[in-house]
């Protein structure tokens, strides 16, 4: 006789959790986590700096740096670089303070203007003519830096009615700076514009893989155009808030600021490579690089150490944030 034929139960599904690990979510905030460590270790070594008046010093002394980043950030998140930024801030001041006397109130938008467009000019060529970013912008700090030498005679610009720009030194509430409130405005335009619309995806395939984001259909060139662009327009926004301050224009005040602000980038998690990041990663970055460069005189680290120490944070962040899987030949 046959034996009888048992049926078999079937088997469970495998059930696949998905969601980011633990350590990709730990990661992801890291900038807060070493905002948060930043500022503890320099009230411990300084307890007045845990103060409104140290705070407040600090997070004006940061807005421009986080406009510059926010700006640059796009260009990064395509898979670019814009290293004209802080000499575009520059020669942004000089135009300022020259054109205050005769624009008056219109000289603001006329900079932030003046400056997105030299901004897409280096995107048209970078995208009509293949040029890396990196060339693009490299020769464009050179060529912003010499017109500002050019412009201005070679040194300060002064400011003798700064009336039109006393807005950004108010406080609103009589805590907050007025710089610092535009610094967020500005960012909170940018994320609700790409968070609302196609923009985000667009930068981020572009990122990613822009030969895939061309065969999806995606604008590449003019995602690309259009981030130099926001970046510009970010760097004559940060002059507008550094002219307010030293009520004068120079044709080096920015220089400063390049370093801290790729560094601000990289800290804050964006990847170096594109398609990984978000412009409030930036602030973060912005506001840890801020209290290194404000806490350093305080702990005793000469100020010589601290392009030693921006070098050092850079190559440790790209090390955590490089797409590998997207570089499979490092040259």
């Amino acid at each position: 006789m046959t034996s009888p034929v048992v049926a078999r139960p079937a088997a469970e599904p495998t059930v696949v959790k998905g969601g980011p690990s633990l350590s990709a979510r730990v990661t992801s905030f890291m900038p807060v986590i070493a905002l948060v460590v930043l500022l503890a270790a320099l009230t411990i070594a300084d307890p007045g700096f845990f103060t409104q008046r140290s705070l407040t010093a600090a997070s004006m002394t940061a807005a421009p740096l986080i406009v510059m980043a926010v700006g640059a950030t796009l260009v990064v998140l395509c898979g670019g670089i814009d290293l004209s930024i802080a000499a575009m801030a520059s020669l942004s001041t000089v135009f300022l303070a020259l054109w205050l006397p005769s624009l008056g109130a219109l000289s603001t938008p006329a900079v932030i203007a003046a400056a997105a467009a030299f901004g897409a000019v280096q995107g048209v060529l970078h995208v009509v003519l293949r040029i890396p970013s990196f060339i693009v912008t490299l020769g464009g700090m050179s060529v912003f830096s010499a017109i500002a030498l050019v412009v201005s005679d070679a040194g300060t610009v002064p400011v003798t009615d700064n009336s039109t720009l006393n807005w950004l030194t108010l406080y609103l509430g009589g805590i907050v700076p007025m710089s610092v409130v535009v610094a967020l405005l500005v960012v909170t335009g940018i994320w609700v514009i790409m968070r609302f619309t196609p923009i985000q995806s667009w930068i981020t395939a572009t990122g990613y893989s822009e030969s895939a984001a061309r065969l999806a259909g995606s604008p590449v060139d003019y995602v690309k155009i259009g981030a130099f662009c926001v970046s510009g327009a970010c760097a004559g926004l940060a002059a507008v808030m550094l002219v307010s301050r030293n009520f004068s224009g120079n044709p080096s005040m920015a220089d400063n600021l390049l370093l801290p602000a790729v560094a601000a980038i990289v800290v804050g998690g964006t990847a170096i490579t594109g398609g990984h990041g978000s412009v409030w990663r930036s602030v973060a970055g912005a506001l840890v690089v801020t209290l290194l460069r404000v806490g350093l005189p305080i702990v005793g680290v000469p100020s010589a150490w601290e392009q030693i120490l921006y070098g050092a944070i850079i190559v440790a962040a790209v090390a955590l944030t490089l797409d590998r899987s997207k570089v499979l030949i490092i040259k």
